[in-house]
């Protein structure tokens, strides 16, 4: 491969790291074509962007970039692919729908944080996505305010039906 079609695919990766919050390390060594196809379908439905890359070439893009990402180079061995996306689950979720056919997570970069083997890919299918916690948020609040309006309204019932009787009752 020639220095100027190297430095190419440097620039390219660096700008997807820059671009996507999330990014996924993948050894997809163990599925066949039929289950990659079917993986990468799936992760294109989902907004993930797949890129198969050469180690050497992904440790120099990740060297130019602005964040340190040194514990991650020990985890590039093999054949790698990385997994782009916006919210830091959606790839865990997937790997997890594949687990049988082994594509193994190598490590990850997300929620600002760096997740490193395998045994790791629970963890990060667990991640909430920054709407679902703002949805949790919102129901929490919503919660009380629920709680007195259904007891205002059951309370003005009750108050009625007693003003009421008290009004039929003969003096």
């Amino acid at each position: 491969m020639k220095k100027e079609v190297k430095n190419t695919i440097i620039a390219e990766l660096g700008e997807l790291i820059k671009q996507y919050p999330h990014f996924y390390i993948v050894d997809v060594t163990g599925l066949d074509a039929e289950k990659t196809v079917d993986l990468r379908r799936k992760a294109f439905q989902q907004n993930i962007k797949t890129v198969v890359v050469k180690n050497k070439l992904l440790i120099k893009a990740l060297d130019a970039a602005e964040q340190d990402f040194s514990e991650l180079y020990g985890s590039l061995k093999g054949n790698t692919a990385l997994m782009f996306c916006e919210t830091a689950n959606v790839p865990a979720k997937l790997l997890k729908e594949y687990k049988d056919a082994n594509p193994s997570l190598k490590a990850a970069y997300a929620e600002e944080s760096i997740f490193v083997g395998a045994e790791k890919l629970a963890e990060l299918a667990a991640l909430k996505s920054k709407n679902e916690l703002i949805a949790e948020v919102v129901a929490l609040l919503q919660s009380p305010a629920k709680n007195v309006v259904s007891a205002l309204q059951s309370g003005a019932g009750t108050i009625h039906g007693l003003l009421t009787t008290l009004g039929e009752r003969p003096e």
